[in-house]
């Protein structure tokens, strides 16, 4: 007998297995469950249970402990274990390490579904070809640089023939003398959206953001399925799209559907970082706290900012033009010019790399930016879960920087030559290649150099430079007119007259206020001098 819902039932629930995507180290575990009755499955359920509780993984299509199980399709399910009165072992995250070994999701997880499950992710290393094309591009000898690192002219010389392994040591003190080097590489995120079953907009601004809900506007949409959005200073950078609750016209009572999405976009990832700032946590904080209310990520965008010009996007796309690349992926495109920029994707939904011209594709919007190129990791779903995964699992001990660049090391790559062929047919193509075409040495110095790089949070202020913009590109004229013909008076008066609409109001709220968190008592933090960046421990 077990009780579904307050139903009693008579049915045995039976140990089906766990679910391929639940398979994270947690005191929570998703777990599939069957109903029998008279020999035979009625129905199954994907329950989430607890670790603790279960102890121990059952054989797959034994009896198991649930009592009762409440929850339904859109919130999810979950289930109560009876406690047994004989003391086991604690062996159920020994029992999910087995499995994770045994499903092979291994490293980063990423490889899954490709049908060589074996295929480990692989890892740059900085060689003597990276320490000779940095040489060039410092424009220094062997000499130089061994006196600027004061090490001998034959101890570089021994690095780049191959004589001596290349330290880690010794890429550090590379980075500490040319802080251009060092600074010329950093990663931050750059589109987060997360979905929890759970919550409303309300809970996730007051629980998950800890922004102060008047800073946000409630308006209708239809979008994505959804009946209201919430959005911060009335526009689409921070939003929370949910369901407004309805009269039931039957029992007059108010009815609220759960289910949400946040969206943060490019911008809102800046604007979101100001509040990470003001609560003194990190983005590592925040994805551990969204876990706590069961969010899951729909989308991660990870920026990789080429500062320096180390990468030339016209070489990038002669190289894709002349097949000087491979991609695990069959998909690529080019998009774009010289004078406009390009944009060159590989892959397709759920994982796509992208790198493309930032310093164009910005000053195409009226704007400047320190960034010249950036590469793009876009991750979907659970391609996008297994990222931060494996980034919460402290013992892999692994930075999201590390495991960035790994991912990209493994899933492209590009040539100072044609890829032949045959090549691309050999049993281990990866290698194959590697061993048989040397490498475009801007590519491979960008990820033998990730590892060492920074993942930043940059905060911005809520800013109304796009409406500045405006002003001063296309009605400042009209403006100077009317002022030198004696209408200056009643311009002013109009603007001092004129209503302001509910999304303008919460712009200019956003904008002036000091702190946009609920945490402004609780602060430690110096605001009078902010930092433009902080390094993500």
């Amino acid at each position: 007998m077990i009780m579904i819902n307050n139903e009693p039932k008579a049915y045995t629930p039976i140990f089906l297995g766990t679910t391929q995507h639940s398979i994270r180290l947690s005191l929570e575990i998703l777990i599939m469950v069957g109903m029998k009755w008279h020999d035979e499955i009625i129905e199954t359920y994907n329950v989430t249970t607890s670790a603790i509780a279960l102890r121990q993984l059952p054989h797959i299509g034994s009896e198991i402990a649930i009592t009762e199980i409440t929850g339904n399709e859109l919130t999810g399910f979950k289930a109560k274990i009876r406690k047994s009165d004989k003391q086991l072992t604690n062996t159920t995250f020994t029992e999910l390490e087995k499995l994770v070994d045994i499903k092979n999701v291994g490293l980063y997880q990423l490889l899954k579904g490709q049908s060589n499950m074996a295929q480990k992710i692989n890892i740059p290393k900085f060689d003597a070809n990276n320490l000779k094309y940095i040489r060039q591009i410092l424009n220094e000898s062997q000499e130089s640089l061994a006196q600027k690192l004061k090490i001998t002219r034959q101890t570089v010389n021994r690095f780049e023939t191959g004589e001596q392994k290349i330290s880690n040591r010794f890429i550090n003190r590379l980075l500490a003398v040319y802080k251009d080097l060092a600074e010329s590489i950093e990663m931050q995120f750059d589109w987060i959206s997360l979905t929890f079953p759970d919550l409303t907009s309300k809970q996730i601004i007051k629980d998950v953001l800890s922004i102060q809900p008047d800073l946000f506007l409630e308006r209708l949409t239809s979008q994505n399925f959804y009946t209201r959005e919430m959005a911060f200073a009335g526009e689409k950078n921070i939003y929370i799209q949910d369901f407004a609750p309805i009269k039931n016209p039957e029992t007059q009572a108010i009815e609220q559907k759960y289910g949400t999405t946040l969206y943060l976009t490019g911008k809102g990832t800046r604007l979101f970082e100001k509040a990470l700032l003001e609560q003194n946590i990190t983005w590592h904080d925040f994805f551990q706290k969204a876990r706590q209310y069961r969010g899951h990520l729909t989308r991660l965008d990870i920026a990789i900012n080429d500062k320096w010009g180390l990468l030339d996007m016209n070489d990038l796309v002669k190289a894709v033009q002349e097949k000087r690349f491979w991609s695990k992926s069959k998909s690529y495109a080019v998009h774009g010019n010289v004078d406009d920029g390009w944009t060159v994707n590989f892959g397709k939904s759920p994982f796509v790399i992208r790198a493309y011209d930032k310093r164009k594709e910005q000053a195409s919007k009226g704007f400047d930016t320190d960034i010249q190129n950036r590469v793009e990791l876009e991750l979907h779903q659970d391609k996008a879960e297994h990222v931060i995964d494996e980034w919460l699992n402290h013992d892999k001990n692994k930075t999201l920087t590390e495991i960035t660049f790994d991912i990209l090391y493994t899933y492209l790559w590009f040539t100072d030559r044609p890829i032949k062929e045959k090549l691309l047919k050999a049993d281990k193509v990866r290698d194959t290649i590697e061993s048989s075409v040397e490498p475009m040495p801007a590519w491979s110095l960008l990820t033998a150099l990730g590892h060492k790089m920074k993942f930043v949070r940059q905060p911005k202020e809520q800013s109304i430079e796009r409406i500045e913009k405006w002003v001063l590109d296309s009605v400042v004229p009209s403006l100077a007119v009317l002022k030198k013909t004696g209408h200056w008076a009643e311009v002013i008066e109009a603007m001092n007259s004129a209503e302001l609409s509910s999304e303008q109001q919460k712009l200019v709220k956003a904008t002036m206020i000091n702190a946009i968190t609920q945490a402004n008592q609780k602060l430690t933090i110096n605001f009078e001098k902010p930092q433009k960046r902080y390094q993500e421990i």
